[in-house]
């Protein structure tokens, strides 16, 4: 089993850890009995996994799973994956025990309650047990499990962490191993390139006729023309509708009347200040800035336009833009210092400095308004707005609930005539594939898949679009099939001129590495292709070269001298020329500071690799003798695909 720790690997399987997170909870010093996974029988029909004859069902993976994102939202596409993972965590959970049984391998009460002490202390203040009672409580609390599920996943953790030490203890890391990888992460190198971009070469490329029938011929298969159908539509608009409702003034003065309260008025001031923070100064910082605030003041009121002078001092960053404009306020919404002053000065009136418990202020009175009841003239037409999108919302409703109802009794019905019957527009939309959108009725998914779902003269349910309700029919249906040139004709072309586009800018790439190694300046070689030299800050194997790709593309530039030339290199679809400016080796004291803290990272890298590598050869040896298997349907299910 060990020999197969040597194929360690480089990445480590994402486990969710939530257990193991979870497990820092609490623990009883009377054990109980070690649990299996799940409650399947063998044999189980809903079995996703049969470990050692017991079977681990849909529904068990699917109690962990919720019982570790307890309070965490994973996205539904998510989940399947994760569920996943799930399960490899419950079924090499088994393997280990029934590995530990067969080693003779055991997990100790005491140990647990080291374990327990170490990472749950409230539950021994002074070493004294809390009682099982209140140990029930912080179970629950801190986990969300009962107490015998959690002292199963402790004693699961204590036995995972007896095979990580078996597995692991030999490993070592070197002084070399420390080096080399501090040298591969800080080494620098600064580069010029050049970047040549197929997509700017694809519009100089004009195929003949000849050329591009030859294209399409060696390509045919690539162009499919999906099934195309137009919808016939009888359309609720509500444009339409809302024009046909007519608002009575004496609608409008009886809402006027039940809303009164709704257009009163308080006492309000429309100001604009100049602030000065003080919030976390010492009191000698605060004095200089009322100093500041003064002269500040002093100014707006000899004359200075205050809005050019709170765009030139203020530190509120919200209002400073805007000249130092709040807007209206009313008692209670500012420090009482502030709403003091600025209700107290009548309209252009400036403040003196006014203190408040996190600034000074300077404050322009722009408006005031004392309180009052807006009359109806003013407020018209916004009660016209309101009681027409009311009646339009009960309209629409009231007639897409008789439209529903008409087809329910039968969708075999003529479209022309539920549109007679409840005066709606009709037409027909172009033909469509079922990615486009329908026509002017839009892209609104529900109408993409009844277009596609419906068998012809079959109308559907009314649906909500953007222009209000549509209720469609299947008009024409051209069916699916290779297509000709003349129709996928632009699909042809566009695909031509990428495939073209690639190739040129590769040789373009290759006559100007070849120019500059063969000893042309690079500066004269790029502009004599049309192309600019740009030159990258200093960057390490790690960097990301902004606009261009990851470093790690340029692997040789790290190991050649300055002034030499590399490429071309396909770093992102586009082809680069790269000539090493700069380099930078790595500082010796930089290194020691750092040489601990990456030695333990590497360990802990190796570490993690070799268990994976344990876990995996446990699970293949386990699958090769028979007592590991999986249902591939079941599997299917809890990972949400389809069969």
């Amino acid at each position: 089993m060990l020999k197969n720790l040597s194929q360690s690997k480089t990445a480590v399987k994402i486990f969710l850890g939530g257990v193991l997170v979870l497990i820092c909870g609490a623990m009883v010093l009377t054990m109980a009995p070690v649990g299996g996974i799940g409650g399947s029988s063998t044999g189980s029909p809903d079995a996703v996994a049969t470990v050692g004859g017991e079977s681990i069902s849909v529904i068990d993976v699917r109690q962990k799973f919720a019982q570790q994102t307890r309070g965490q939202n994973v996205p539904q596409v998510m989940q399947g994956l994760y569920m996943r993972q799930v399960l490899d965590q419950m079924i090499f959970q088994r393997l280990l025990q029934m590995e530990a049984d067969r080693l003779g391998m055991q997990v100790t009460p005491d140990e647990i309650t080291l374990r327990i002490k170490q990472v749950l202390p409230t539950a021994f203040p002074g070493g004294v047990w809390v009682g099982a009672e209140r140990y029930a409580q912080e179970v629950q609390i801190r986990t969300g499990m009962s107490v015998p599920e959690f002292e199963d996943y402790v004693r699961d953790d204590v036995l995972t962490d007896k095979f990580k030490y078996l597995v692991t203890d030999g490993i070592s890391v070197t002084p070399q191993e420390v080096e080399a990888r501090y040298r591969y992460e800080n080494e620098k190198v600064q580069l010029t390139y050049a970047e040549v971009k197929p997509s700017d070469l694809e519009s100089s490329i004009t195929p003949t006729d000849a050329e591009l029938s030859t294209y399409f011929a060696k390509n045919e298969s690539k162009y499919q023309v999906p099934e195309k159908r137009s919808a016939k539509y009888a359309l609720l608009d509500l444009n339409q509708l809302k024009q046909s409702i007519k608002i009575s003034d004496a609608d409008v003065q009886a809402y006027y009347q039940q809303h009164l309260d709704d257009y009163k008025v308080e006492n309000r001031v429309d100001v604009a200040h100049i602030v000065f923070n003080t919030l976390g100064k010492t009191d000698a910082e605060v004095a200089l800035v009322k100093q500041q605030a003064q002269k500040v003041d002093d100014q707006a009121k000899h004359g200075t336009n205050f809005a050019d002078l709170a765009k030139k001092y203020s530190e509120d960053t919200n209002t400073k833009t805007k000249g130092g404009d709040i807007g209206w306020i009313v008692a209670g919404q500012t420090a009482p210092a502030f709403e003091k002053a600025a209700f107290s000065l009548p309209k252009d009136a400036i403040s003196d400095v006014v203190q408040t418990p996190y600034s000074f202020d300077i404050i322009k009175v722009l408006d005031k308004e004392n309180a009052h009841t807006k009359s109806l003239d003013e407020v018209k037409d916004s009660i016209v707005n309101t009681l027409t999108q009311e009646r339009l919302n009960a309209e629409q409703g009231d007639i897409s609930d008789k439209l529903a109802a008409v087809v329910r009794q039968s969708n075999r019905q003529s479209i022309d005539g539920i549109s007679k019957q409840f005066n709606l527009q009709t037409g027909e939309t172009p033909l469509v594939s079922v990615t486009d959108a329908v026509g002017d009725l839009g892209a609104e998914p529900a109408l993409q898949e009844a277009l596609f779902s419906l068998h012809p003269e079959e109308l559907s349910q009314p649906i909500s679009i953007d222009r209000g309700y549509v209720i469609i029919s299947v008009g024409k249906i051209v069916a699916g099939h290779q297509g000709t040139l003349a129709e996928v004709r632009d699909r042809v072309l566009a695909d031509y001129r990428k495939e073209k586009a690639q190739d040129l800018a590769e040789q373009k790439a290759e006559e100007l590495a070849k120019d500059v190694k063969s000893g042309m300046a690079f500066d004269k070689a790029a502009k004599s292709l049309g192309l600019d030299l740009k030159t990258t800050d200093p960057i390490t194997r790690t960097s990301q070269v902004v606009d261009v790709g990851p470093a790690k593309e340029l692997e040789d530039a790290f190991v050649m001298n300055v002034g030499q030339t590399g490429g071309p290199a396909l770093l992102g679809g586009n082809w680069v020329v790269y000539q090493v400016k700069s380099k930078q080796a790595v500082n010796p004291d930089d290194f020691a500071k750092a040489k601990d803290a990456l030695q333990k990272q590497i360990l802990e890298e190796k570490q993690a690799a070799a268990f994976e590598a344990f876990h995996d050869a446990l699970q293949k040896r386990y699958i090769q003798d028979g007592k590991l298997a999986f249902n591939a349907a079941n599997l299917k299910l809890l990972m949400g695909q389809s069969s």
